[in-house]
Parts: structure tokens; sequence; C-alpha cells
């Protein structure tokens, strides 16, 4: 299974195996927690965690385990699984601004215009979203093997992280402009701003009206290098609409 798993879970595989948890788990707890990360597949991975949850319920790496499985099913695009995962992340840990942060962008991207409960839904991704990033500037180091100047990255990483699911939930509710702001935020945010970015970015400006900042938006990630085929056909797509509303108002 392919892992693209979050700074903080990385940081946290990490600590499993130089034991630099204050705590370090016993034998058969860590034994558990290797057959986690260790897991070839998501269905495996999902089952290595509630074998886990099983034996150790009140473990101190609980919210490790958890969120584990919740990013093997965002991985495959299992958001209504990932969702249930990362609030029982939470749960298990309510100071766990990753889990704050995934659940506010996941929940704005499943979302729907049409949802009874839509400003409802919402309004609670804003609350973690906001609340996540709160908990940002305090947060300590995971791992004591991390420089000051890695995990002051990683923390502007995590805050651009907040800005893009703002971003995403002011696009859910067309507000196309306080979108815009969220995801410029996330890229002056982000030691390493992704093109999806700025291509989130770009669709809220022409969506509100302004594409000439839209194609600037769109400019900059199609200069990027080693840009993905599919990124580029997409940022170039986008590019097209932005223009074609430029024309429309001329």
């Amino acid at each position: 299974m392919k892992n693209v798993f979050t700074a903080a879970t990385l940081l946290a595989m990490g600590m499993l195996v130089a034991s630099a948890q204050p705590k370090p788990p016993a034998p058969d707890e860590l034994k558990a927690l290797q057959e986690i990360v260790n897991s070839k597949t998501v269905d495996a991975r999902v089952t290595a965690v509630d074998t886990f949850v099983k034996g150790f319920p009140k473990s101190e790496y609980l919210n490790f385990a958890l969120t584990m499985a919740a990013e093997a099913y965002e991985t495959t695009g299992n958001t209504t699984k990932a969702i249930i995962y990362y609030q029982q992340a939470l749960q298990a840990n309510p100071k766990d601004y990753n889990s704050m942060l995934m659940l506010a962008a996941e929940t704005a991207r499943t979302t729907r215009e049409f949802d009874l409960d839509k400003e409802e839904k919402l309004a609670k991704a804003e609350k973690f979203a906001k609340d996540g990033m709160a908990l940002i500037p305090t947060a300590t180091k995971p791992n004591p093997q991390l420089t000051d100047d890695q995990w002051a990255n990683l923390k502007k990483e995590d805050t651009a992280r907040g800005h893009e699911a703002l971003g995403l939930i002011a696009v859910a509710r067309k507000k196309y402009d306080d979108a815009a702001g969220e995801f410029k935020l996330a890229t002056e945010t982000s030691p390493e701003p992704q093109p999806a970015t700025f291509i989130r970015m770009a669709g809220a400006y022409t969506d509100g009206g302004k594409p000439d900042q839209a194609i600037a938006a769109l400019d900059k990630v199609l200069a990027m290098a080693n840009l993905p085929d599919q990124i580029k056909q997409v940022a170039q797509a986008e590019k097209t609409r932005a223009e074609k509303v430029k024309s429309a108002k001329k």
C-alpha cells in the first residue's frame, strides 16, 4: 500500500522505532503496533488497527493507531470511513489537531449543496479547523530528534492545511472571495505549497469574478518544474475556464 501519511503520523512512527515516548509500549503492545506499520494493504492495516484497539483499549498509542486507519482509508478515497476513524482518533486524544484539520477538510469536501444539514456540517468543519489551528503554536515536538527549524516548518505546513480547509468550507458556502483568501494564505504559509492549492485558489478567483487573478495563479502552477501530467491538465482546463470568464466580461 502506498504510504502517503501526514508528517504527524510519520513522526509518530519514528517515535515508535526510537522509543521516544515517555512510556514505551509493552512487548505485546509494540508487536501489535508493528503489525499496523508493516501492513501492506488498506484492509490489512485496518484489521491490524481494529485488533490493536480491541486488545489495548486504554493504550497511549490508541490515537496513533486510529489515525493510521483513517489515513489508510483516505488513500483510497473512502472518505466516509476515514471520517469515522478520525473522529475516533480525536476521541482518543481531544488535542489531536491533525484529526481536527482532516475532519474539517473532509467534511467540507463531502458536504453537498442541497444537504438539509449543510450549514450544520460546515459550521462543525469550521470549528474543527479553527480549534486545530489554535493548538498548533503551542504544540510540543512529537519527536525530540527534530530540529527547531524542522518543527517550525511542520507547524507552518499544518497551519497551511488549516487555511486550506477553511478555503474548502468557504467554497461550499459559495463565499469565493473568502475562499481565495484562505487558499492564498495556505500557499504563503506552507514551506512547500502544493499545485492543487494554487488551482483551488484560481477556481475561487474565477467563480468570484476575478479571472485575471485566477490566470496569474495558474501560470505559476504551469511554470512549476516536474509538474505531473494530470495536474498540468487540470491547471490548463481551469485556465481555459478563467479565460472564457474573462472574455465574457469584455
